[in-house]
C-alpha cells in the first residue's frame, strides 16, 4: 500500500478529470490518496474510502501584489508528506505544481528519512506555450530535471517536450484513459425516445443508423 499526494487544478479541464479519476481508481485498489487544490476537484468523491483533500489557501496580502500559490501549496504538501509519510507527489503540471513539489521535499530536510518521490504528468501547457516563454523556461526545466519521472500523454507531446527542454531524464507516454460506464438504455430504448420526440425525421436515415449501431 502507498500514500499518494495527487496535485491538480479543481477545474472541468483535462488534467483535472484525469488526475482524480485515477486518484479514486488507486485508492479503489487499496492505496491511501491525498489531494491537494486550491477547492475541491469537481469530480472528486470524498465519500469513497481512503480519499483525502487538502485545500491550499491562499491569502492575499497588501506586500505582494499578485496573489501567491506556489509557497502555500508547497507549505501544505511538506506538512502533510511529513504528518502522513507520504511515499509519492504525483503532480499534473510542472508549473506552479511540480515546483511546489520540489520546494516540499527540499524543506523536509532531515525531519524525513523517506522523502516522496516526484512524478510529474504534462498534459500540454508546459511544454507547448509556457515551455517557449523564457520566463518560465527555465524554472520548468529545472521543476522536471528534479522530478523522479516524467510522463507525457502522447507520443507527439514527449517529442515536443523533449526537443523544448533539456533533459537528462527519461520521459514516458501514458495516454489518458477512458472508462466507459454501462449502458443505461438498449438501442431499441434510445430509438423509441427519438420517435417520441419527433426528432426521426430531422436525423435522416445516417442519423437513425448511427442510433440503431451505437
Amino acid at each position: 500500500m502507498l500514500k499518494i499526494g495527487i496535485v491538480c487544478y479543481p477545474l472541468i479541464g483535462g488534467s483535472g478529470i484525469l488526475a482524480t479519476a485515477l486518484g479514486q481508481e488507486l485508492a479503489r485498489r487499496g492505496h491511501d490518496v491525498h489531494f491537494f487544490s486550491s477547492s475541491k476537484p469537481v469530480r472528486l468523491d470524498l465519500a469513497q474510502p481512503r480519499i483525502w483533500f487538502h485545500e491550499v489557501v491562499v491569502n492575499e496580502y497588501s506586500l505582494f501584489r499578485y496573489p501567491d500559490y506556489t509557497l502555500p501549496l508547497a507549505v501544505k504538501m511538506a506538512t502533510v508528506a511529513r504528518e502522513q509519510q507520504l511515499d509519492i507527489f504525483h503532480v499534473h503540471y510542472a508549473v506552479p505544481h511540480a515546483t511546489a513539489a520540489y520546494l516540499a521535499v527540499q524543506m523536509l530536510g532531515r525531519t524525513c528519512t523517506a522523502k516522496p518521490a516526484i512524478v510529474t504528468t504534462l498534459h500540454g501547457t508546459d511544454t507547448t506555450l509556457l515551455g517557449q516563454d523564457p520566463s518560465y523556461r527555465e524554472a520548468i526545466e529545472h521543476a522536471l530535471s528534479e522530478s523522479d519521472a516524467i510522463t507525457t500523454v502522447s507520443e507527439s507531446l514527449r517529442q515536443e517536450t523533449l526537443a523544448t527542454f533539456d533533459l537528462q531524464n527519461a520521459v514516458e507516454v501514458i495516454p489518458n484513459f477512458f472508462i466507459p460506464a454501462p449502458p443505461g438504455r438498449s438501442r431499441e430504448e434510445v430509438l423509441e425516445q427519438v420517435r417520441d420526440a419527433g426528432l426521426e425525421d430531422r436525423l435522416g436515415r445516417a442519423g437513425r443508423l448511427e442510433l440503431a449501431g451505437s
